[in-house]
């Protein structure tokens, strides 16, 4: 693909947030739609504010385009042209290594086509309609976690690499199953099932930037998150990390930094208690580096304060991963019992 530094009027704001004193076209192919061509056009309307949008498969409207996703046998960024179909075509993402074998890189469908050229652009509008003035580590960082956790299995299935999520239950298929069906067209012309369609495409689209926004909103507050967990008081003999705001991501910092942290509490999102969580040994696992006392599982209230003495006990889970008590103090104490277990010292 051509280098995306071009100054054609279907690149010109590349990697900077774009003007709004014109209208830029954008152009994708009509019918049937995928995750990939309402991704890619969903990206390029929020870059770009002012826009005027066409499904067609007629060249000569698409000729006219700023941008053409999914259509038109083109992949050019710099020229605003993202099309994965034609022949010849071979755009991955760079390969990489796991446990010393190098793996070819997933290959591009349009929705990373155009994430790859207008994701950092994307990252931009957001933080500036929010209010947050993002540094550029920070930028890059926001689009490579998309890019690895959403946009890359977009691709995977638009270009048939892979089954990500059988059935309905991915978000391509069920971007899919806004497509009109055959009873939904009955008795319309073509002009109306066109209509309808086209409704449906941009219900796609915002239901896709939906959830788009919220991964980028949460990676966000994950970022902005790991100063504070890293300042966080390290308390009985830092084996335990005081929170005072809950709901904060501190999983990755504690697991990649914190190896003494076995428990993190902190106010639950009603504030009437505090939590005390174990610490698992590794992100998404079920296993912990200290599990709380056996003795406490699936006790609440005054049966828990009978066991282990803790007079405003609120619970412990069945499963030993999460207890809490009403007052810090309390949730302190229950945590210098668990590290007293005799287990703990083992």
């Amino acid at each position: 693909a051509a280098c995306a530094h071009s100054t054609s009027a279907g690149a010109r704001f590349l990697y900077n947030l774009p003007m709004t004193d014109t209208t830029t076209l954008i152009a994708t192919h009509s019918g049937t739609f995928h995750a990939d061509d309402v991704f890619g056009v969903g990206i390029l309307m929020g870059v770009f504010p002012s826009h005027r949008l066409i499904r067609t498969r007629k060249q000569e409207l698409i000729d006219t385009a700023d941008f053409v996703v999914d259509v038109g046998g083109v992949w050019d960024a710099a020229k605003g042209r993202f099309d994965h179909h034609q022949r010849g075509f071979d755009g991955a993402r760079p390969a990489h290594e796991v446990d010393g074998q190098t793996v070819p890189g997933v290959g591009y469908a349009s929705a990373g086509l155009v994430w790859s050229a207008y994701g950092t652009a994307y990252v931009q509008a957001w933080a500036a309609s929010h209010g947050l003035a993002l540094g550029e580590a920070a930028v890059a960082e926001i689009v490579r976690s998309i890019d690895h956790s959403l946009v890359q299995y977009l691709d995977i299935v638009d270009t048939g690499q892979g089954d990500v999520s059988p059935g309905i239950f991915g978000l391509s298929s069920l971007i899919a199953q806004l497509n009109t069906h055959w009873l939904e067209e009955k008795g319309l012309d073509h002009t109306a099932k066109a209509q309808l369609l086209e409704t449906r495409f941009r219900e796609a689209i915002a239901i896709t930037r939906k959830f788009l926004d919220h991964a980028i909103s949460k990676k966000v507050a994950q970022l902005q998150a790991m100063d504070t967990v890293r300042a966080a008081p390290r308390l009985l003999g830092g084996r335990v990390l005081h929170l005072q705001e809950g709901g904060m991501p501190w999983t990755h910092v504690v697991l990649a930094e914190m190896p003494e942290v076995v428990f993190v509490i902190y106010p639950d999102s009603d504030g009437d208690q505090y939590q005390i969580k174990t610490v698992p040994v590794e992100a998404g696992s079920f296993t912990a580096r200290m599990d709380l006392p056996s003795s406490w599982a699936g006790l609440r209230d005054g049966e828990l304060a009978a066991v282990n003495g803790v007079a405003d006990s609120v619970f412990c889970h069945l499963n030993l991963f999460i207890g809490g008590a009403r007052s810090f103090a309390g949730a302190l104490k229950m945590a210098e019992l668990a590290l007293a277990e005799p287990a703990a010292s083992a």
